[in-house]
């Protein structure tokens, strides 16, 4: 379907849990790191929220946290979506901590694609940034990925100028002899990345001024990334620019939080509870009533989505209007 700016909206973003096994420090702030997952959702809301979005156009799904792969049963989430009519693509977002154990089974349910957040490629700098070691099993994963034939494998940076910005070139040269994509994106001030933004952000445009041997590929219609590689590269680099070049305009994507609440965008305050409403749909499930209940879903759904915000306003007022941190919103 289509919101009131004329924007085809295809894209849901699901969290499946706002916890983590990790610490970042740009997104959950030390000493709320719990790895004990209750799921807030049941797997049959889940489903019928999906299938109400199916209903109205989503076609595309990414599974996101907190860290999706600490919720027990994903792997049945994950099946459960891929026989959803409508859904064409389903993909996954995480930190790869669990990532090797899991990809097979990943594979065998449906995922398509994956989404590797890894900000260096140093233990000790990791350590630093994550709060706990485990970057050779995040490395792992990655390598068992490509070898089952997921790929290309996506690697998202976020650039921070005093901590890992001396690591790009060793990221842009992972694509001269593997199939990723090294994904950079510009460091947001929203939750506990306010704190780091003063000194750390540095735009993609300066980036880019430094690496001469990108050869721009230009920009895909509702992509949030501007492509790059290198001569004879097997993968690609892009830029995720929030701030020094938004791509609100061509923004194709809602996000769905684990308690059920719709954000129509990532930086702004408006939140909308539709917990209940496929609780109500699900009750009715066998019976005369479920028409009616799965209805009201989608038309509740499909007002908000109609109503998306034009824009985020994130330059303009030097931080998200949202009042969640990013664990608490998905990736």
């Amino acid at each position: 379907m289509e919101d009131i700016q004329g924007r085809k909206i295809d894209y849901l973003r699901i969290s499946l849990t706002d916890k983590c096994n990790l610490n970042c420090e740009y997104c959950m702030p030390k000493g709320i790191c719990n790895e004990k997952v209750t799921m807030k959702m049941e797997l049959e809301e889940i489903n019928e929220i999906i299938k109400a979005f199916a209903d109205l156009g989503i076609n595309k799904i990414r599974f996101t946290g907190g860290e999706p792969l600490i919720v027990e049963g994903i792997e049945e989430i994950i099946r459960s979506t891929s026989k959803i009519k409508g859904i064409e693509d389903i993909s996954i977002t995480t930190n790869g901590i669990n990532l090797a154990e899991k990809i097979e089974a990943l594979k065998e349910v449906g995922i398509t694609r994956i989404n590797v957040s890894m900000d260096t490629l140093q233990e000790d700098k990791y350590e630093q940034i994550t709060g706990k070691t485990g970057l050779s099993k995040v490395k792992n994963g990655i390598i068992k990925a490509m070898n089952l034939g997921v790929t290309p494998v996506k690697l998202n940076v976020v650039m921070m100028k005093e901590i890992n910005m001396s690591e790009m070139s060793d990221f842009i040269n992972l694509t001269r002899s593997y199939d990723v994509d090294v994904r950079f994106i510009e460091l947001m001030p929203i939750g506990a990345g306010i704190k780091l933004f003063k000194d750390n952000f540095i735009s993609a445009n300066d980036v880019i001024k430094e690496h001469p041997e990108l050869i721009r590929l230009g920009h895909q219609k509702a992509s949030t990334a501007e492509l790059f590689k290198v001569k004879d590269g097997k993968g690609r680099i892009g830029f995720i620019t929030p701030l020094s070049c938004k791509f609100c305009n061509e923004c194709n994507r809602v996000r769905l939080t684990s308690e059920g609440k719709i954000k129509p965008c990532l930086h702004s305050e408006e939140e909308y509870d539709i917990l209940e409403y496929a609780r109500q749909a699900v009750k009715a499930q066998g019976r005369e009533e479920y028409f009616n209940s799965h209805q009201i879903l989608k038309l509740k759904i499909e007002k908000i989505i109609y109503n998306k915000p034009a824009e985020h306003t994130l330059v303009e007022d030097g931080r998200s209007k949202s009042h969640r941190a990013m664990f608490q919103i998905g990736g």
